[in-house]
């Protein structure tokens, strides 16, 4: 197994670097990577949980720290710390419920109470978001089987019983690094398939005969259209081009080739062409707390345009994409500027560019994104359903813990 300190130190250059395109690959490495952390990580017999908190507090630092503008990577190590914080809070319940009953307990019920599946936390913290609401502390202790958690009595003096505890302790350990893996791979299914999970809404917003304004290139925008198409939806297409990248060239040809009628715009007849438009379906960067989202640049002047003209404004993001941060943390890094080539040919302009030469200089700025308000945007679209903006900030608080919201570790005071 490679060493997980190499493994961190390469994907921090990859990081840093901006090697890694995309939010969805950038957080299924962060997952695959932690995944590595915890399955090396040494568990002490006492604080298991804390020690994989610290350990994955490590790295996510350093992750975080390497690209702050990618949020993704700071979402997934939230992520993972409420995993933790998750199962050991079920490993917890189930052995404050065994404590709770006799051993010799000749109760009729017992033996069908043995019966019981184990949910475990990722299981009630997936049941809690189908159903939009938490699990209760009465279903965490009916769900605990009443074996799984018996203390073990013996008569045979202190020394076995202090022998037992340490067993137990050391299995909890074990225990609880199995099922914090286990919930880490759901989430990573979870992150490779939401492309699918998003896919499979689109015949309920797409209808016949309408016509539909992206901009730019996004993969989960290509699949919702492309899964439309596929449930015999005719519709039309118009993509802005998506200046300087023009990303947006990419996309009109891959749904051109998939068989949509796709016609390409420039990004300055967004409103000239947006009153033919009955929706605006855009992929986004990241989604803040409030609803709000860091989407690439061009795309707040779409969503002024579509408010201005009352058309829907529709945008797709996978359960990754959630940030449970607002857009006043100190912690969020809103936008970062690309290479000044995209937009000139530094040897054309050289001569403007440099103020030695005692005329006036020329400045090239060119941001990668755009913050659009929540107050812009009518419907999310993610892989747990619709959702309008102002429940947004719910539905986050699901996926995360207060106490990881800021990652850096608190240094310890000294006595």
């Amino acid at each position: 197994m490679p060493d997980v300190h190499s493994l961190v130190n390469d994907f921090v250059n990859q990081l840093k670097k901006r090697k890694i395109e995309g939010s969805q690959a950038t957080a299924k490495q962060a997952a695959e990577l932690l995944r590595s952390v915890i399955s090396q990580q040494r568990v002490p017999q006492t604080n298991q949980a804390t020690a994989l908190i610290n350990a994955v507090r490590a790295v996510g630092e350093k992750l975080i720290a390497a690209n702050p503008v990618e949020l993704a990577v700071g979402n997934i190590v939230r992520r993972v710390l409420h995993i933790i914080r998750e199962e050991d809070l079920s490993l917890a319940t189930a052995a404050i419920a065994g404590l709770e009953l006799s051993p010799g307990s000749d109760d009729e019920d017992d033996v069908e109470r043995d019966d019981y599946p184990v949910l475990s936390a990722a299981a009630v913290a997936a049941a809690a978001r189908s159903t939009l609401r938490p699990p209760s502390l009465q279903t965490l202790l009916e769900d605990t089987p009443i074996s799984a958690a018996n203390p073990h009595t013996s008569s045979s003096g202190g020394d076995s019983e202090g022998k037992s505890r340490s067993v137990d302790k050391s299995s909890r350990g074990r225990k609880l690094k199995h099922d914090v893996i286990e919930a880490v791979n759901e989430l990573i299914q979870d992150i490779s398939t939401c492309y699918e999970q998003i896919a499979e809404q689109a015949v309920e917003h797409i209808h016949q005969n309408e016509v539909i304004l992206t901009l730019g290139s996004s993969k989960t925008v290509l699949e919702f259209l492309c899964a439309a198409k596929e449930k015999k939806r005719s519709f039309k297409v118009f993509v802005a081009e998506g200046a300087p990248r023009y990303q947006g060239h990419l996309l009109a040809k891959e749904l051109a080739s998939r068989g949509l009628q796709t016609t390409v715009i420039t990004d300055s007849a967004v409103f000239a062409m947006i009153s033919r438009v009955n929706m605006v379906i855009v992929g986004a960067h990241a989604v803040m707390a409030n609803g709000g989202i860091i989407a690439p640049v061009g795309l707040n002047m779409v969503a002024l345009a579509a408010e201005r003209h009352a058309v829907p404004f529709v945008v797709l993001a996978g359960s990754h994409k959630l940030c449970p941060l607002y857009p006043h943390n100190p912690e969020v890094l809103l936008n970062e500027l690309r290479s000044p080539s995209e937009l000139l040919d530094f040897g054309e302009f050289s001569d403007c560019m440099d103020s030695a030469s005692g005329g006036g200089s020329l400045h090239v700025v060119n941001p990668t994104f755009d913050y659009v308000p929540p107050k812009l945007v009518s419907l999310f679209i993610t892989d747990t359903g619709g959702h309008n903006p102002s429940y947004m900030y719910r539905l986050i608080a699901d996926y995360y813990s207060a106490d990881d919201l800021v990652v850096k570790r608190r240094p310890a005071t000294g006595s």
